[in-house]
This record gives structure tokens, C-alpha cells and sequence, in this order.
């Protein structure tokens, strides 16, 4: 459902302004402990004064219905100031709850109030999302009402109403969980990093960098819109914006130089879905990671990073192929600005990524990095006039945050009610024992049902949420089996994301589909097709978490090698263009894949037969094309 800001009303614009540079100003005052006024409130209370001020905004940006109108009806104007009364009521009796146990016994207001915020956040959720999140947490979060009358390994331990509402408000495994913890202790951070960036113009700048690198090659605005997605991405952690903002600069320019509509869509989707996999930040799914696994996020993203390099690899791979099938020339030189005078023009955004990597892996200043990075940019970006804030563009950055923070937040307490209602059960458990029970020790078929329930839940879940819930109930088998664990983690997640460009739901085709007026399922088949090597790299680097950097340095390498060998003949092949070859039938493209596949998988003596079937194409490519090959000859 979209929201309503721009039409709530010139009262309710300043209130939503003023919550979230609270919202701000309190995360700052938190991390830093600077006890502004004297303010320095318990973990668990600040974690309600989160709610205070961004759950409740929810019912200000998102309408009960599409028909409910722009302007902000008085029962969302009840339903806000609810949220406000429960949160702060929880939070002034912040040490009570931990102190007295108030989650199983607790005064009368505080129960009601419980019943209440369980409610308000299946609605905040509902509103923000859709039904099949908001039907994925009311299972979830009823289940411990029923678990005792279930059969097998889905029975549990069941809960009256009162008490799992009392569990849920005010227990640490509810809607204060790890997940609501990860967004207001480091994702407001990041999220306040992105805004700034996209506020002072680094969008424009990350494109107009794509266009001075890749602008001239072959199928340039392919490349542009690869490029320019993967560094905006690996920012913003988000697919669907990624793809509107990158997208509306980069559709048209496809298209205006000869890539038909369905296939300049596609490309943009696969382009955007690559931001949650890219480091240094990629997004709420990725800090949550960390939280489970218990490392630094500097671990999640450094081991994230080759896979995602991969994938960009196979997708470029496939543009370039269909570029040259397509004699599709690159744009003129004279039409593309230069590299080293946007980088001149642009440096300031370059140094505040440099200091947010450097805070984050070197430092290890994981919650901090962010804030020090967006007062660099601030500051840096106020030396050029179209970069700088004046007080109407620092007005609408900080309402931009809040409604990226407004979002988060409900999305995040939600989940927290599905970890909730398969935590107070003990069903998680049960359900990995008899999961792993059920496939004895075979690691391939239990990454097969893994790779499956990811995929499925993430057609009606967002990524965050679908990666939480199989946190719990998947990874423990995938690990009980050997697999190691950031792989485990890793794999599940891919899985999930990949939702956003398979039909039928494809949030970011579809997202791209309006863009470039292009056929939906046309559009979502070529995307599977672009987007082929996320759908495997998972099963790569669980076999071989070499691929993740885990492992001595020369492995490491060799099985990097192998891969990037491996994705490029599978790219080819399924574009059907073999570089310094040309195009390539059906049995050389079948071959190629089969050769691809074994090669860029982490085994040794897969690796050398896939060698020996490439070479053998290889070489018969050679001496049945007609003339001698072009090697490097660009058309």
C-alpha cells in the first residue's frame, strides 16, 4: 500500500518531521551515550520510545485502505496516539518489566496495553506491506493459543491470550526481539547514511560515474544501469528504490539504444536485486545476520562479497553477449562526461564511502561508522552549491528517513512476533530435528528443501522477514549437517531475495515493468534468465565456504578463480555468445552450461571435468567457425 505523505496536511507533515528528528536525536543520544537533558533511558525503554515515535507513524503514512483517502481520518489519529500512550508507559516502566518479570505477571494496564500493541502491529504491518506478511504473522503469533493440539513435531507449548500477550509486549524474544533491537541500534544509522547520500545527489553522481566508465563499450547503457545499480545498492541495501531511482535514468537509456522494453526492465531488476547481497551495507537482513551468528557485520560483509561479485560478473556476461549479438553500439564519447572530471566534481561522495568502509572494517566502529560518514557528506557537501542543504532539503531528508526508518520498524516489531510465537513454543527446535531426521545426512537434498522454503516464503514475505523466519526454523539443520554457518545463513537469504525478480509476485520487475512499459511475465522470464547465477552461487559456497574468504588464502583464490572461469562460460552460454567465437548453437550452449557449472563448482575433480568439456568446445569452435576468430574485436 503507498503512502499518503504528500497529501497528509501541513499539521501532520511537522508532527511526522518532528518524531523522526527525535527518532535521530535519540538513536545519537543513545549510541554515544550522551545523555542529552540528562536522557539516557534503559535498553528495553529505548526500544519503546522507538515504537513511540515510529510505530506510530505508520498509521500517519500508510491508510487503512486505498479507498480511506489522503488526509489522516480521526480513527488514525486515535490509533496514533495509542501507540504513543502503550510506548511510553512501557518505557517509563522499562526496569519493572525486566526487574519484576512482568511479561508473566504483571498490573492490569500493563496486560491490557500488551493486547493492544500486539494488535497495533499485525495493522501497522498490514498497512505497510500486505496480506500475506500480515497473514504470515497472525499464524505465527496465534500458534502458541493451539500448539498443544497439534500432531508431531508441530506440537508445542501452548500459552493462554493474556500471557502471550504479555510475552510478546514485554518478553526479549517478542516485538523487542533482535530484530526490532538490529533496527534501532544500527539500521537507523545506515539508513540516515543512504538518505543523506541520495539527498546530496549521489545518485546523479554514481550514474553519470557508470556512464564515464562503461558508457562507450557495447550495449553501454546495459552496463550503466549494472554499474550504477551496484553502487548504489551496495548503499542502500533496498532493491524496489533502488530500481525506481535507478531505474528512471537508466530504462529509457536502454531503450533509446536498441534494447527492446521487456529486456531493459529485466535488466534494471537483476541490476537492483544485487543491492541486499552487496557489501558494505545491504541492508536490514545482513545486520540481523550478524546478530544471530553473533560476529562483527564487518564478517557478514567481507564474506559477502565475492558471491556478490559473481553474480555481477554473470549478469554483465549476458548483457555484453546480447550487445554483440545485437550489434548494439555504445554511446558517443562526446555525449558521456568524463571519468576524472566526475570524480573531480563528485570526490566528497567517493571519501564518505572510503571513511564508512574504513570506520566499519577497520575500526570496527559497526553502529557509529554510519553517523561519522553522514556528517562527512553533510559537511563536505555543503563546498558545492547543487550539492548543498539548504533548510527545505534538510526538511524533506529527514522526513525521507522517516518514512524508510517508519517502514523498518514495523516490518522488524512484526517478525519480532514470529520469532516470538516459534520461540515460546520450543517448535523451532523440533522443527530442525525432524527436518534433519528426514533427510538423514544427504546435503544436497536438505539444501534443496532449504533453497525451496526460502523461496516460497519469499513470495509472500519481505526479504527481511522470510530470512528471519528461516533463521530459526531452517539454518540449525543446515548447520547440524556441517554446513558452515555464515554459508547456512547466506544461502537461505539469497533464496529469499530472489523472489524479487521470479514471477509471479517479482516485486522489483514489476517495479521496473511501470518504468519502461514493458509485458510483466515477459519481463519476469528474462529476468530468471539474467539472473540465472544467484539462483546457484548459493550452493556453491555452501559446499565451499572458501567462496565466503573462509579458509587459507591460496584456497581462497583458486576456488575465486575457478568460479569467475566458471560463471563467465555459463553467462555465454545462456546468451548464446561466445566471446572471440560469436553466437553458438543449442548443443555448444548445453555443453558450455554443463562445463560452466562443474568448473565454478568448489570441487576439484568437478573443476577439471568441466575444464576438459570447455576446452573441448572451445577448440571445436575454433575449427568449425567460418574464418579465423576475431579474438577482442568489439562490433
Amino acid at each position: 500500500m503507498g503512502s499518503r505523505f504528500e497529501k497528509i496536511g501541513q499539521f501532520w507533515h511537522v508532527i511526522f518531521v518532528v518524531f523522526s528528528s527525535l527518532g535521530i536525536l535519540l538513536a545519537v543520544n543513545q549510541l554515544f551515550r550522551l545523555e542529552l537533558f540528562g536522557f539516557n533511558p534503559l535498553d528495553t525503554s529505548y526500544l519503546y520510545y522507538n515504537l513511540t515515535l515510529y510505530l506510530s507513524t505508520a498509521f500517519l503514512l500508510y491508510p487503512a485502505a486505498k479507498s480511506a483517502g489522503d488526509k489522516v481520518p480521526w480513527y488514525d489519529v486515535v490509533l496514533f496516539s495509542v501507540v504513543v500512550i502503550i510506548n511510553i508507559y512501557f518505557g517509563i516502566h522499562g526496569i519493572d518489566i525486566i526487574e519484576r518479570g512482568w511479561e508473566y505477571r504483571s498490573p492490569l494496564p500493563a496486560t491490557i496495553f500488551s493486547v493492544l500493541l500486539w494488535v497495533l502491529v499485525m495493522e501497522a504491518v498490514r498497512r505497510s506491506t500486505d496480506i500475506y506478511m500480515t497473514l504470515m504473522c497472525l499464524i505465527f503469533s496465534a500458534y502458541p493459543l493451539f500448539a498443544v493440539y497439534l500432531p508431531g513435531f508441530l506440537q508445542g507449548q501452548s500459552h493462554d491470550f493474556l500471557t502471550s500477550a504479555r510475552l510478546y509486549a514485554m518478553g526479549s524474544s517478542g516485538i523487542l526481539g533482535i530484530p526490532l533491537d538490529v533496527v534501532c541500534t544500527l539500521l537507523i544509522g545506515f539508513m540516515v547514511f543512504g538518505v543523506v547520500l541520495q539527498n546530496t545527489g549521489g545518485g546523479t553522481f554514481f550514474f553519470r560515474l557508470a556512464q564515464s566508465l562503461l558508457g562507450h563499450t557495447r550495449g553501454g547503457a546495459a552496463k550503466i544501469s549494472i554499474l550504477a545499480s551496484a553502487f548504489f545498492g551496495m548503499i542502500s541495501g533496498s532493491t524496489t528504490s533502488n530500481t525506481l531511482t535507478i531505474g528512471a535514468m537508466t530504462i529509457s537509456a536502454m531503450k533509446s539504444t536498441g534494447f527492446p522494453p521487456h529486456l531493459a526492465a529485466a535488466i534494471e531488476a537483476c541490476a537492483s536485486t544485487g543491492g541486499p547481497i552487496m557489501p558494505p551495507v545491504m541492508g536490514a537482513a545482513a545486520f540481523i545476520m550478524a546478530s544471530f551468528l553473533n560476529v562483527p557485520y564487518a564478517v557478514v560483509a567481507i564474506g559477502a562479497f565475492i558471491p556478490a561479485c559473481l553474480y555481477y560478473l554473470g549478469l554483465f556476461v549476458q548483457v555484453d553477449g546480447y550487445a554483440a549479438k545485437a550489434n548494439l553500439k555504445g554511446l558517443p564519447k562526446g555525449e558521456l562526461p568524463s571519468f576524472w572530471g566526475t570524480l573531480k566534481e563528485g570526490w566528497f561522495y567517493t571519501l564518505a564511502i572510503v571513511l564508512l568502509v574504513y570506520f566499519l572494517l577497520t575500526l570496527r566502529l559497526e553502529a557509529r561508522a554510519p553517523y561519522y560518514a553522514s556528517a562527512a557528506l553533510v559537511a563536505l557537501s555543503m563546498i558545492k552549491k547543487e550539492s548543498r542543504l539548504d533548510w527545505k532539503k534538510f526538511i524533506a531528508m529527514i522526513a525521507n528517513i522517516g518514512k524508510v526508518v517508519t517502514q523498518l520498524v514495523a516490518i522488524l516489531a512484526a517478525a519480532g512476533l514470529i520469532i516470538g510465537g516459534l520461540s515460546v513454543t520450543g517448535v523451532a527446535l523440533a522443527f530442525s530435528r525432524e527436518l534433519v531426521g528426514a533427510v538423514g545426512d544427504n546435503i544436497f537434498l536438505i539444501l534443496l528443501m532449504g533453497a525451496f522454503s526460502s523461496f516460497v516464503l519469499g513470495l509472500g514475505m519481505t526479504i527481511t522477514a522470510c530470512y528471519i523466519f528461516l533463521a530459526i526454523v531452517m539454518v540449525p539443520a543446515l548447520i547440524s549437517l556441517g554446513i558452515d554457518p555464515l554459508a547456512a545463513h547466506l544461502f537461505v537469504f539469497y533464496w529469499g531475495v530472489l523472489s524479487e525478480i521470479t514471477p509471479p509476485v517479482a516485486l522489483c520487475v514489476s517495479a521496473a515493468c511501470g518504468l519502461a512499459g514493458s509485458n510483466f511475465m515477459q519481463t519476469g522470464w528474462a529476468a530468471m534468465r539474467l539472473g540465472a547465477v544467484k539462483y546457484i552461487l548459493p550452493f556453491f559456497f555452501a559446499y565451499n565456504p572458501a567462496l565466503l574468504t573462509h579458509g587459507v588464502w591460496w584456497e581462497v583464490l583458486l576456488v575465486t578463480f575457478f568460479a569467475v572461469v566458471g560463471i563467465y562460460y555459463l553467462g555465454s552460454a545462456l546468451e548464446g555468445y561466445l566471446w572471440g567465437i560469436g553466437q553458438i548453437n543449442w548443443p555448444i550452449r548445453i555443453s558450455l552450461i554443463t562445463g560452466g557449472l562443474l568448473i565454478a563448482f568448489p570441487e576439484i575433480y568437478t573443476t577439471l571435468i568441466g575444464l576438459a568439456i570447455v576446452g573441448c568446445v572451445n577448440l571445436i569452435c575454433y575449427f568449425t567457425s567460418k574464418g579465423r576468430p576475431k579474438f577482442g574485436v568489439s562490433p
